[in-house]
C-alpha cells in the first residue's frame, strides 16, 4: 500500500492515467504497474482498460462521472472535457494533450468544441508518410518567416495549424489552457492563461459542491 493523504484524484486518459496526491501529479503510463491506495479515490476516464487496471488495484476507487451535470448538446463528449469545462462563463479550453480538445463556453453554455491532433501526433503523421518527413519537435520555430527548408517547414505547418483555428474561434475571449502541451502554446495568445491542474481542481469542486466525500 502507498502512504496516506487524505483524498487522491485520478484522471485516465488516453495515453495514461494521472494521479494527484499531495499537489503533486503521479504519472503512470500503458506497461506501468498501478500502485494501490489505502485513501480514497475519485476518478474520471476516457479509458475503458485503464480503468479496469485502476479498479483491480483500487477496488474503493468512485466514478466521479455519477456526480457531474454538464448540459451539451454535443454528442459523445468526454468526461475529462466536461469536467476541464465546469464552472466556466464566457472562456475557450483548450487541453493540449495526446489530442487537443477545444470547447467553448458563452454564458455558461457549452456551444461545442472541436479536436485537433496533438503535437506527437501531428510530428509523427509526418513520418508515416515518409522518412525523408521525421523531424524532432522544437518550441523555437520562428512563425514570422516563410520556411526554407523541410524541417522548418513541417514545424512551421504544424504550428500554424494548431494556433490559427483557436485564434479564429476566440476572438476576444479568454482563453484557459492546460494539459502537457498546453503552457507552450499558450505562448502565442495574449488573452490566455496556463492551468496545470484545471481538472484536478475542476474535480475537487465537484466533490465539495456534492459533499460526495465519506
Amino acid at each position: 500500500m502507498v502512504g496516506a493523504s487524505e483524498l487522491i484524484l485520478c484522471d485516465i486518459g488516453n495515453t495514461s492515467t494521472k494521479f494527484f496526491i499531495n499537489d503533486e501529479i503521479k504519472n503512470y503510463y500503458k506497461n506501468d504497474e498501478i500502485p494501490s491506495f489505502e485513501e480514497e479515490i475519485f476518478y474520471i476516464s476516457v479509458n475503458e482498460k485503464a480503468k479496469v487496471k485502476l479498479l483491480e488495484k483500487n477496488p474503493q476507487a468512485k466514478d466521479l462521472s455519477s456526480f457531474i451535470t454538464f448540459k451539451t448538446s454535443y454528442i459523445g463528449m468526454g468526461i475529462d472535457r466536461a469536467v476541464a469545462c465546469c464552472f466556466q462563463k464566457n472562456a475557450v479550453i483548450v487541453d493540449a494533450g495526446s489530442a487537443i480538445t477545444v470547447d467553448i463556453i458563452e454564458n455558461s453554455v457549452h456551444k461545442g468544441g472541436f479536436i485537433l491532433l496533438g503535437i506527437n501526433s501531428f510530428v509523427k503523421s509526418y513520418e508515416n508518410i515518409s522518412e525523408k518527413l521525421k523531424v524532432d519537435f522544437e518550441k523555437n520555430i520562428n512563425l514570422d518567416k516563410i520556411p526554407l527548408q523541410t524541417k522548418d517547414a513541417i514545424l512551421y505547418a504544424l504550428i500554424k495549424s494548431i494556433i490559427l483555428p483557436i485564434k479564429e474561434i476566440c476572438k476576444d475571449k479568454n482563453i484557459i489552457f492546460t494539459g502537457g502541451d498546453g503552457e507552450f502554446l499558450s505562448s502565442f495568445f495574449k488573452n490566455s492563461q496556463y492551468k496545470k491542474d484545471l481538472i484536478f481542481e475542476n474535480m475537487k469542486r465537484i466533490i465539495d459542491a456534492n459533499d460526495c466525500i465519506a
